[in-house]
């Protein structure tokens, strides 16, 4: 049999080499991480950030930095966030908070995605809208609090005016880089394939730009619990109901030094909570679908 008999059958067996390792290279094998890595590479770091500054913290206290109303140490402020969970009124205070915000965010996202679009997509929009957005991103959101007072006096509509103005602008502008950053061949291929108008927006470009969508939506989710303890912070009153930033005005008054840091750490840890439960699996499950989280091995 002559060597040209055998190129037919290699040149088969080359194909079928190359496509099952093409094969290999896709299929993702997930395996369950121990968990002692992920103890160590998830959980023990940030106990031993927080245990540094607790030991910073009470170094301080102990050095008599600042006097002890001024500065007190953190078993004090442990006990006064126990005093207010044994009266009751921790939950209740976050729980005010967290729902305007969460309500917030929510209006934000159904006005800052139609406006992050049509910025995106209308050139005319863009060159009218676009700067605007930007310099709004850039002012405080404290600095809304005076005129949301003076046009709604000191109701709900106050607190909600100036959580829309700190988190809309930062949500269409995330939505505006996602989808710059969208290949033109997509949208090409979904117009070949009938996805025009607003069923190109909704299957082709909106899942094409997720990524910076979604990065947008976090920045906006900060902005709007920044804004919010702005506006607490500044229009409170027994209408209100006592919100995070309200109790945070109440304990400064009183020069309860022990009850604004609780206050600040509660805000923190609704802050990282939110971050950590909701943002940070819906980044994850959008990067791992586009490859680009390694899998776990």
């Amino acid at each position: 049999m002559s060597s040209t008999d055998l190129k037919p059958a290699e040149t088969t067996s080359d194909v079928s080499d190359i496509s099952a390792g093409l094969d290999a290279l896709e299929t993702q094998t997930v395996e369950r991480t121990p968990f002692i890595r992920v103890f160590t590479g998830k959980v023990l770091p940030p106990l031993i950030a927080v245990a540094l500054v607790l030991l910073v913290w009470q170094l301080a206290y102990s050095a008599h930095l600042k006097r002890p109303d001024l500065l007190p140490s953190p078993l004090d402020v442990w006990d006064s966030l126990h005093q207010q969970w044994v009266q009751g009124t921790i939950l209740s205070v976050i729980w005010t908070s967290l729902s305007r915000g969460v309500l917030g965010f929510l209006i934000s996202v159904l006005i800052g995605t139609p406006i992050g679009l049509l910025v995106a997509r209308v050139k005319p929009v863009r060159a009218a809208i676009g700067p605007i957005l930007s310099g709004l991103q850039s002012i405080p959101s404290v600095a809304w609090v005076p005129a949301a007072v003076i046009w709604f006096g000191l109701s709900n509509a106050t607190i909600y005016a100036v959580v829309l103005l700190g988190a809309v602008p930062s949500i269409a502008n995330g939505l505006v880089a996602g989808v710059d950053q969208v290949q033109p061949i997509y949208l090409r291929a979904g117009r070949t394939l009938g996805a025009t108008g607003l069923r190109g927006v909704r299957h082709v470009l909106l899942p094409a730009a997720l990524p910076g969508y979604v990065a947008g939506l976090k920045q906006g989710w900060a902005f709007s619990w920044r804004s919010l303890m702005a506006a607490e912070l500044i229009a409170s009153s027994p209408a209100l109901g006592l919100g995070l930033g309200a109790q945070l005005e109440f304990s400064r008054e009183n020069l309860d030094m022990p009850g604004v840091l609780a206050t600040i750490i509660l805000i923190l840890l609704v802050g990282i909570g939110i971050e950590l439960l909701i943002f940070n699996p819906i980044e994850r499950r959008v990067l791992r679908s586009r490859g680009l989280l390694t899998a776990r091995r």
